[in-house]
């Protein structure tokens, strides 16, 4: 049997109380992560490297809200996420879905530990 085109793997865990699901899926050109608390997709954020930062070991994001609520701490959530994924995807673009009923430092941290249990980079 051949392997699949498409890796994608996802977990579930409760954060804080909230159950909350994680799926990674890696496309040639992007990496996919939704977030959700909803079980819905959300707000839907593309994050792609700067090519305009001088210092190549710390790199920015640019981030752009494609659908949903468009808000200074969806930005925040969405440069720290990518910002932990790009270090080990090899800088690549970032779409990513985030429906949040908690988005404290804390259930960050937490939700970042389930995405290094099922990176698919």
């Amino acid at each position: 049997m051949s392997e699949s085109i498409i890796k994608s793997k996802q977990a579930q865990k409760e954060v804080n109380g909230i159950s909350t699901e994680v799926i990674c899926t890696e496309f040639s050109n992007y990496i996919f992560v939704v977030l959700t608390q909803y079980g819905k997709v959300g707000t839907l954020i593309s994050v792609t490297p700067d090519s305009r930062s001088n210092d190549i070991s710390t790199p920015t994001f640019s981030t752009k809200v494609l659908l949903g609520m468009d808000e200074p701490l969806t930005h925040v959530c969405a440069k720290n996420l990518a910002t932990f994924i790009s270090q080990q995807a090899g800088n690549r673009p970032i779409l990513l879905g985030l429906a949040l009923k908690d988005s404290s430092v804390d259930t960050i941290k937490q939700i970042k530990e389930i995405i290094e249990s099922c990176k698919v980079w």
